[in-house]
């Protein structure tokens, strides 16, 4: 049927790891990029051409010097294939090298895809958006929209679905974006499919009168409003970090560690032969981050001492960074900050687990509560241990009288106790599971004996208010038999539970449970796909590339960061070449009539 076939465009865009939107337009290569595929494939390295560098050259004429990647990689096919060469040099109605025909086809890409989401979307029984704003390098706000439902597969999706630009982030602004999406996705008729929304803990976000995730529920009354979790996990550890003097200015010199070191390279080239490790930066809005320049400076405490020594010895520095230097040196000997040092070096690790829990696609509330209980006791031994640890940390100190005052050992462990409880606190009211979240107590693992003994009649309560799609009865009665049975205990999450119902043909059987696992999967605790979606953001519009389209920016980041979904549609080559060729009449023939 067609006079061009996209054979290799899945050679490239599949295999390849060619850029999404030079895959794209090399279907006008034809056997020319097929051959290009196989050259590339015959080598041991991985292709040279990565993923989202610019296409475009500033100068694509034949004299140019750097044409641009698409230019220059068919230009060099050309050299290895007549076809292409003649094609190129005889044609005059359809090149294939212009970038208007290139941007046509990276849309029709891009529609291909989102009509794929949205399909798979619409036959999900429940769904879940996550959106989130950022600046991005032309100082345009754009607010992202991800989709998370559970396809037909019975595997857990979150799919990018659109860059918007936003004039302004306001809660009207963002909502009438949302909404507008979301009528294209969800027909009237399903409306009740949208159960939860999460996003940050913005006021704009969060707010309950005039936020944006009220706007939303007042057209969609089933989406709950979810506060990122990893947000909230920072949120903790600022409250318990900030409220407390000595702790404050313990991460104020910490930080310094790791300013003083990026301001000058000739500094840093002496903690490179000293100490032979670079000292991480740190952030306010990522706590793993703190957590590993702790790490580095516990670990590397003594050739620190020795580099800030180096520097003040070595003659070669200026009066002020000898200064910085020897203060930096006293502090490492500082009994206070050694404490605290030794203090964070226990606890961080436990907040890098959760908070790499929380970053995990394939993560349910019933996990994630289990998560956040493991944490709560981690902490708790840690403050019941914090009379042994501030014994230890004080023994062997010979620590010479200094002129300002040190605190007490009784000070220690005051003040890491109430490290501790605020943690603990801010935990226990953050991660509470009221309301809606309720529903994931009913299946979490550890708990069935307990229900099999005492039925939690008021969870069950809050979760038919919450989902009147469930029938209350019939749960209850599939949940009674669950919390007695052994076999169920040993599922870990609502993930695992929702597998084993499913490879043993039992999503009959337990017809409301199933409903009401996929509810628990569909929900995101977290918008970390949106932060991913950035990430993509920030690769692809670049300082060079600022001036880009929204349509094309749209096309590039789908390509990229659905790549997946390209390889499993085995009908996306056509799909992309109809569409391609009903946009418009074109003087050149794509389909035999």
């Amino acid at each position: 049927m067609w006079h061009l076939n996209l054979q290799h465009l899945a050679s490239l865009a599949r295999n390849y790891s060619v850029p999404a939107d030079s895959a794209a337009l090399c279907l006008m290569c034809r056997e020319g990029i097929a051959k290009m595929a196989e050259v590339i494939d015959k080598s041991d390295s991985r292709p040279a051409v990565p993923f989202e560098l610019a296409l475009r050259g500033h100068d694509e004429s034949k004299s140019s010097d750097n044409p641009g990647i698409f230019r220059g990689l068919v230009d060099f096919v050309a050299s290895l294939d007549g076809v292409l060469k003649e094609h190129l040099e005889n044609a005059t109605v359809f090149k294939g090298t212009s970038k208007t025909v290139q941007n046509e086809l990276l849309d029709c890409m891009f529609s291909v895809l989102r009509e794929h989401i949205i399909k798979e979307a619409q036959s999900s029984d429940f769904l879940s958006i996550q959106a989130d704003e950022t600046v991005d390098i032309a100082t345009q706000c754009q607010l992202v929209l991800v989709l998370r439902y559970i396809d037909a597969k019975n595997t857990v999706q979150e799919r990018f679905f659109e860059f918007v630009p936003l004039q302004s982030a306001t809660a009207d602004s963002i909502a009438t974006a949302l909404k507008e999406r979301l009528s294209t996705i969800l027909p009237e008729d399903q409306k009740a499919k949208l159960i939860c929304q999460a996003y940050d803990g913005a006021s704009v976000m969060r707010g309950a009168t005039a936020g944006v995730q009220k706007k939303i529920q007042d057209v969609y009354p089933n989406a709950h409003y979810i506060h990122c979790y990893a947000h909230q996990l920072n949120l903790i550890m600022q409250q318990a970090t900030s409220h407390i003097t000595k702790v404050r200015i313990f991460f104020s010199n910490l930080n310094g560690f790791t300013s003083f070191f990026s301001r000058s390279s000739k500094r840093t080239s002496v903690l490179d032969k000293v100490v032979a490790h670079r000292l991480p930066a740190s952030s306010n809005i990522r706590w793993n981050f703190h957590s590993r320049v702790i790490n580095t400076v516990f670990d590397h405490r003594e050739d620190l001492i020795r580099c800030f020594e180096c520097i003040q010895d070595s003659g070669d520095f200026d009066p002020i960074t000898v200064r910085e230097a020897g203060a930096f040196a006293m502090l490492l000997e500082d009994q206070d900050f050694k404490f605290f040092l030794q203090l964070f070096h226990h606890i961080m690790p436990h907040v890098d687990l959760l908070y790499a829990k929380l970053q995990k696609k394939v993560i349910d509330s019933v996990c994630i509560q289990k998560s956040i209980q493991q944490f709560q006791e981690d902490i708790q031994k840690i403050r019941n241990s914090l009379h042994s640890m501030v014994g230890q940390s004080s023994v062997g100190s010979s620590q010479p009288v200094k002129r300002r005052r040190t605190l007490s050992v009784e000070d220690h462990e005051r003040i890491a106790a109430e490290v501790c409880d605020i943690i603990l606190g801010h935990t226990r009211e953050r991660f509470s599971f009221t309301n809606h979240l309720v529903s994931a107590t009913l299946l979490q693992g550890d708990r069935f004996e307990q229900y099999n003994t005492a039925f939690p009649e008021d969870a069950l309560s809050n979760t038919l208010k919450a989902y009147p799609v469930l029938n209350g009865g019939k749960l209850k009665t599939e949940l009674s038999l669950i919390y007695s049975k052994e076999e169920f205990k040993a599922c870990c999450g609502a993930v695992g539970l929702l597998q084993l119902f499913m490879e043993n043909n039992l999503e009959e059987v337990f017809s409301e449970t199933v409903t009401l696992l996929k509810i628990l999967i569909t929900t995101p605790m977290t918008t970390a796909e949106a932060e991913r979606c950035f990430s993509t953001l920030k690769r692809i519009k670049t300082f060079l590339r600022n001036s880009m389209t929204q349509d094309r920016l749209n096309a590039l980041a789908m390509l990229s960061m659905e790549k997946t979904l390209v390889t499993e549609m085995t009908d996306f080559n056509k799909n992309v070449i109809e569409k391609f060729a009903g946009q418009k009449e074109r003087r050149a023939k794509f389909m035999f009539k």
